[in-house]
C-alpha cells in the first residue's frame, strides 16, 4: 500500500505479472506497495519467505533478474532498482512460488536437521555419487544460471585518493565534508543509490530542517568541491594490504556496463558503514510480513510504502518505540508495541505490552496474527506485519578483513571494531557504536579532521545541530516456548540446530558455523550471526565475548566473477597476440597454431608437400645444412636497469650474473621459492647497469611477476627497475652454417666470428635502423638472434626469408624448432613443467654455492636430490618404424604396464631427419645411471607400445662445436 502519490510510475514484471513501481525504488518496495509479501522460498525447507530488510543484508527476497543469457540469479530485491520493462522472477520454487512442490521438505524437517547429511547418506557407499548427491544437488540451491554465454558488459577501474570515506550516512557525510573543505582528495563511496544513509529513512531534523534536505545541501557542497568524488551505488567489498580496497559499483543506464569493479588505493580511510539491525528468535519468526523494525520504518519514510495495514512492533530497545511512533504519525495502524523490558512506563495511543514476547505466529503465505505473552497474560493480535528489533550490530566487517577481531560492548550489546585493526583505517558513527545522530555527526567530523591534520592539512570543524537521543537496550535473544525459532533465514538454521551442534561438541563458533551452515549463505549472516553467537553462548554457559565471532572475509557483498574479471570475457580472457611476421607467414600458407597467447607458424609447406612431416623435415635440413629463419619474438623480453640490476639478477638466477661482461650473454636458471625450476632463459649485458633477459614464451608473465615480487618484497633495498619489452622488439633467429653470410646481407657493418663469438651481444644497424644482435643458439648450429623495433619486424622478416631462399634455405616453424631442440637436448616447458628441479634436469651445477638465490635452500632438501627421482634422459627408438610419443609412460622392459611399475614419462618426442630415427626426452627414475638400458614405453591413449633405449639427452653434436663455429 502506498502512503503518498508516487508521481511517475513504470511497469515491470514479477513472475510474468505486471507490477507498477517508481523508477529507482527497490523492487522489494514496489512489490510491498502492490500487496505482494511472498517473494521467495527458503533454501532447505522451501518455506514461504518475504522481505526482511531494506538493504544489502537481505536474506530472504532473492530474485533472478532478466532471462536467457542475461539472467542474473540471487539478486537482492532490496537492491535491484525498478526500471521500465525490468523482468524479475522468484526462485527456488516449482512449479510456482505459491504452490511449491518441494515444500514437502518442511514436513520432513524433523529428519532434516543440522548435520543430517553427515549421518544419513553413509550407506551404501556407491549410492552417494549415483543417487544421493544428484538428488540433493537438484533439490538444493537458490537461483540458476542460464548456462549460456553472458554478453553483458562489465568494467574495471582504478582510483587513488588521500581519504576514502566508506558510507554516506551522517558520519560519512560529515567526514567527507570536513576533509573536503580542508583540501583533502576524498572519495565518498556508498552502496545505496542515494547518499544519506539512515537520514533518508528517519523522521528528524538536522540544523532545524528535515534531515533529507540537510543531506541534499551537503551533497551539493561536496559536488562543488573539485577534490571530492561521490560514488553512489558503490559497495566497498574488501580491505587489503597497503591501503588498497575493492569496491563494486552498480551502473544504471542504457548500453552502460552493468557493474564496475574498482581497486581504490587510499592513504587513509574512515569506515562509516553504519549498523545492521538484528532479529529475535521466536517460534515461526520467518513468515512473510515479519520484518526488521528499521526496515519497516525505511519503507514508510523513504519510499512511502506501508508493509502492512495493521503493524505490530516487537523489540528490546528504544529504537522499537521510534518505529511505532513514526508509523503511527504516517497514519498506519499500530496493533501493539511489545517490549521485552518489564521496567518501562510508556504512554502511547496504541496498546503497549511490557515484559512481553511473541510466542507464536500464524499465516502460511503471509502473517495474519501473533500470540503475545506479557505481564498481563496472553493475547492474540490480528496483524499483517510484525516489525522486530533485537538491537543494532555495528558493521564491523571491513575492519576484520586482515584477521582482526571485534570487541564486545555490554552497553550496546554488540561488537565494535578494535582500534587499528586495518592500518590507516579509522572508524566513526554507528559502526563505532555511536547510535545518535548528533554523536555520528561529531564522530565523523572529528575523525576526518584528525586524518586531515595527519596528512598536512588544516581542517575546520563546524557541527550542525541534530538529535542526541540515548540508546538503551536490554539483551533479549530468544523467547521461551516450543516451535522452530529461525536464526539464519537464508540457510534455514534454527536455535535447535545450534543446540544440536553444541550437543555434538561442536561448541567452537567456527565448528558450529560449519555444522549448521549458519552464516554461510550469500548474506554471510549479516542479520543473524550475533544472534547465533548469543544462543550458542547461552547453550554452552559462556559469555558472548568468550564465545567470539567467526572469521570475516571479503567480499562484504556478493561480487560477480565477471566484474572482478572485467575485460576477461572471450578474447579478453585469452587475447590473440600476433607476431609482426604473422601476415607474411599466413601468405606463405603456414598453419598458425596457439603457443601460449601467441599464434605461431607450425610449418611452411611448399607446392607438392603431402604431409606436415615432409615440410618439417625440409626445414630441419635448412638449419642443419644451410640456413633457416624463425620468428622468436614471442620469447619474453624483460629490460632490467639500475645500479643494483646485477645484484637483483644474482638473487633471482641460480648462477651469477654480476660477473657477466658487457657485450656477453649467459644462460640462466630461475627457481621458485620451493626449490623447483620456474624457467630458464638468457641474460644479455648491454651496459654496466643494463641487462635484457629472455624467458620462455609460456612463462613471460610469471617471470615478470616473480621479478616484481623479488624487487618489491624480498629485496626492496636494491635500486633496480624492470619493464617488459616483449612487444617492443621483433626478434628473429637466423640459424645454420650460412647464418653469418645471410646476416651480412642485411647488416650495415659486416660481422666475423672474431667480432661476434658465441654468446656475444651488442648493437647493430640494419638499413639504418638501430637493432640488437645476440649470438645464441636454440638449434645447436651457428645461430644469431637479431632484434629490431617491432614496427620494422615484418619488413625484416620478409627480407631475411628472401635472402635465405637465395642461399638454399628458408623459414622454419614450431615443428622444426621442436625437432632441432630435441636433437640437442634443449628444454622447454614440456620439461620445465613445475615439478622438476635443477637436479632432475642435470643442471645442479648451475646452482651456485657462492651466493644466495631464491629457492636455493629449498632445492637442497634431501627429497629433491634423491638419485631415485625421475631425472632427465634421452630416449632412442629401438624398433624400426615405431614412434615415440609425448605423454607416454615408461616401464621396465618385461614389467606389466600398471601404475605400480611406473618408471617415468616422456615429455617430448619427434622424428629426427638428421639421425633418421625417433627421439624423445623423458624423466626416468635414477635416469643418468641407466644409459644403455632398454625400457618399455606405453601410451594407452594412442595405443603405442614399443621399446626405447635410455641415453644421454644430447643426441646431436654433444661437444657443441657447431654452435661455437
Amino acid at each position: 500500500m502506498r502512503l503518498r502519490n508516487p508521481g511517475q510510475t513504470v511497469t515491470f514484471s514479477f513472475d510474468g505479472k505486471p507490477v507498477q513501481g517508481v523508477p529507482g525504488e527497490p523492487v522489494a518496495a514496489a512489490l510491498l506497495a502492490s500487496g505482494i509479501r511472498l517473494m521467495g522460498r527458503s533454501f532447505k525447507y522451501h518455506r514461504p519467505r518475504g522481505v526482511l530488510t531494506a538493504g544489502s543484508e537481505e536474506p530472504n527476497a532473492l530474485v533472478t533478474v532478466g532471462r536467457g543469457a542475461a539472467q542474473d540469479p540471487n539478486q537482492r530485491a532490496t537492491m535491484v532498482e525498478v526500471s521500465e520493462g525490468l523482468e524479475v522472477f522468484s526462485q527456488n520454487a516449482w512449479p510456482s512460488l505459491r504452490h511449491d512442490a518441494l515444500a514437502v521438505n518442511d514436513l520432513l524437517s524433523p529428519f532434516l536437521g543440522a548435520g543430517f547429511y553427515y549421518k544419513t547418506f553413509m550407506w551404501p557407499a556407491s549410492f552417494w555419487e549415483r543417487l544421493y548427491e544428484p538428488v540433493i544437488r537438484r533439490a538444493a540451491g537458490l537461483g540458476r544460471l542460464s548456462g549460456k554465454a553472458n554478453a553483458d558488459l562489465y568494467e574495471k577501474a582504478f582510483a587513488f585518493c588521500d581519504l576514502l570515506v566508506i558510507g554516506a550516512g551522517p558520519a560519512g557525510l560529515m567526514a567527507a565534508l570536513t576533509a573536503g573543505r580542508a583540501g583533502v582528495d576524498v572519495i565518498l563511496a556508498d552502496e545505496d543509490s542515494a547518499m544519506g544513509g539512515r537520514l533518508l529513512r528517519e523522521v528528524e531534523d538536522v540544523d532545524g530542517r528535515p534531515a533529507a534536505l540537510w543531506v541534499a545541501d551537503v551533497l551539493a557542497q561536496l559536488r562543488a568541491l573539485p577534490n571530492v568524488r561521490l560514488m553512489p551505488r558503490t559497495t566497498v567489498t574488501g580491505a587489503y594490504d597497503q591501503g588498497t580496497y575493492g569496491a563494486l559499483e552498480r551502473i544504471v543506464g542504457a548500453d552502460a556496463p552493468g557493474e564496475c569493479f574498482w581497486r581504490i588505493v587510499a592513504k587513509r580511510s574512515v569506515l562509516c558503514a553504519g549498523a545492521l539491525e538484528r532479529s529475535i528468535a521466536f517460534p515461526d519468526n520467518d513468515r512473510p510480513g515479519i520484518m526488521l523494525a528499521g526496515a519497516v520504518r525505511a519503507y514508510v519514510t523513504r519510499w512511502g510504502v506501508a508493509p502492512g495495514r495493521s503493524v505490530t512492533v516487537f523489540g528490546n530497545n528504544d529504537d522499537a518505540h521510534r518505529t511505532a511512533r513514526d508509523l503511527a504519525a504516517a497514519g498506519i495502524k499500530i496493533a501493539g508495541l511489545i517490549d521485552a523490558r518489564a521496567d518501562l512506563a510508556v504512554s502511547a495511543d496504541y496498546p503497549v505490552f511490557t515484559g512481553g514476547s511473541v510466542t507464536a505466529t500464524a499465516g502460511r503465505l503471509g502473517l495474519t496474527s501473533i500470540t503475545v505473552t506479557h505481564q498481563g497474560g496472553t493475547r492474540v493480535i490480528q496483524t499483517d506485519c510484525l516489525a522486530v528489533s533485537g538491537g543494532w550490530n555495528p558493521s564491523v566487517h571491513l575492519t576484520c578483513h586482515m584477521n582482526g577481531r571485534p570487541q564486545w560492548r555490554e552497553d550496546i550489546a554488540a561488537f565494535v571494531p578494535m582500534p587499528d585493526a586495518i592500518p590507516g583505517m579509522a572508524v566513526a558513527g554507528a559502526c563505532h557504536g555511536v547510535f545518535d545522530t548528533q554523536g555520528c555527526l561529531r564522530d565523523g567530523a572529528e575523525v576526518a579532521a584528525a586524518i586531515a591534520r595527519d596528512l598536512g592539512f588544516a581542517p575546520e570543524v563546524t557541527l550542525p545541530v541534530a538529535e542526541a537521543r540515548a540508546y538503551a537496550i536490554a539483551p533479549f535473544w530468544e523467547t521461551p516456548g516450543k516451535g522452530r525459532k529461525w536464526v539464519d533465514l537464508q540457510n534455514d538454521v534454527t536455535t535447535k540446530d545450534i543446540a544440536i551442534s553444541a550437543q555434538e561438541n561442536m561448541r567452537s563458533v567456527e565448528h558450529m558455523k560449519r555444522y549448521t551452515t549458519q552464516g554461510m549463505a550469500p548474506d554471510q549472516g549479516k542479520s543473524s550471526n550475533v544472534l547465533a553467537l548469543a544462543v550458542l553462548a547461552d547453550l554452552t554457559g559462556r559469555g558472548i565475548p568468550e564465545t567470539g565471532t567467526t572469521t570475516f572475509r571479503p567480499p562484504f557483498v556478493p561480487v560477480s566473477i565477471a566484474a572482478m574479471g572485467a575485460g576477461g570475457q572471450g578474447k579478453g580472457f585469452a587475447p590473440t597476440r600476433l607476431m609482426t611476421s604473422h601476415h607474411a607467414s599466413v601468405a606463405a600458407r603456414a598453419p598458425m597454431i596457439e603457443a601460449g597467447l601467441w599464434y605461431r607458424p607450425s610449418y611452411f609447406p611448399l607446392e607438392g608437400d603431402v604431409s606436415w612431416r615432409q615440410s618439417c623435415d625440409r626445414e630441419v635440413n635448412y638449419v642443419r645444412n644451410v640456413v633457416g629463419v624463425c620468428d622468436v619474438s614471442t620469447l619474453g623480453k624483460i629490460d632490467v636497469q639500475g645500479p643494483d640490476a646485477a645484484a637483483l639478477l644474482d638473487f633471482v638466477y641460480t648462477n651469477r650474473m654480476s660477473t657477466l661482461k658487457v657485450g656477453r650473454v649467459r644462460y640462466g636458471l630461475m627457481l621458485r621459492e620451493d626449490g623447483f625450476v620456474m624457467d630458464d632463459g638468457t641474460a644479455a649485458r648491454l651496459g654496466p647497469d643494463h641487462f635484457v633477459i629472455t624467458t620462455t614464451t609460456a612463462a613471460a608473465g610469471q617471470v615478470m611477476r616473480h621479478l616484481e615480487f623479488a624487487r618489491q618484497v624480498l629485496r626492496p633495498d636494491l635500486d633496480a627497475r624492470i619493464v617488459s619489452v616483449t612487444d617492443h622488439w621483433a626478434q628473429f633467429a637466423v640459424a645454420g652454417p650460412r647464418a653469418q653470410v645471410l646476416l651480412n646481407t642485411v647488416l650495415d657493418e659486416q660481422i666475423t666470428d672474431e667480432d661476434w663469438p658465441f654468446m656475444a651481444c651488442g648493437a647493430v644497424g640494419i638499413g639504418g635502423v638501430a637493432g640488437r644482435l645476440f649470438r645464441i643458439s636454440f638449434s645447436g648450429e651457428t645461430a644469431y638472434e637479431i632484434a629490431v623495433p617491432a614496427r620494422y619486424g615484418e619488413s625484416l622478416f620478409r627480407q631475411l626469408v628472401a635472402q635465405a631462399r637465395t642461399l638454399g634455405g628458408g623459414p622454419y616453424g614450431l615443428e622444426a624448432l621442436n625437432v632441432l631442440r630435441i636433437e640437442k637436448g634443449l628444454l622447454t616447458h614440456a620439461e620445465l613443467h613445475g615439478r622438476t628441479t635443477a637436479y632432475d634436469l642435470g643442471l645442479a651445477g648451475m646452482v651456485s654455492a657462492q651466493k644466495d638465490c631464491i629457492g636455493q635452500a629449498a632445492a637442497r632438501r634431501p627429497g629433491l636430490v634423491d638419485p631415485m627421482r625421475e631425472r632427465l634422459v634421452g630416449l632412442r627408438a629401438v624398433e624400426e618404424g615405431r614412434r615415440l610419443t609425448a605423454g607416454a609412460h615408461l616401464f621396465a622392459k618385461d614389467a606389466k604396464a600398471v601404475t605400480a611399475n611406473d618408471q617415468g614419462y616422456v615429455t617430448s618426442a619427434c622424428y629426427s631427419p638428421t639421425l633418421d630415427c625417433y627421439l624423445g626426452l623423458a624423466f626416468v627414475k635414477n635416469g643418468p645411471e641407466r644409459y644403455g638400458e632398454v625400457i618399455r614405453m606405453v601410451d594407452h591413449l594412442r595405443g603405442v607400445d614399443t621399446l626405447a633405449e635410455v641415453c644421454h639427452p644430447v643426441f646431436f653434436d654433444p661437444e657443441g662445436g657447431r654452435a661455437r663455429g
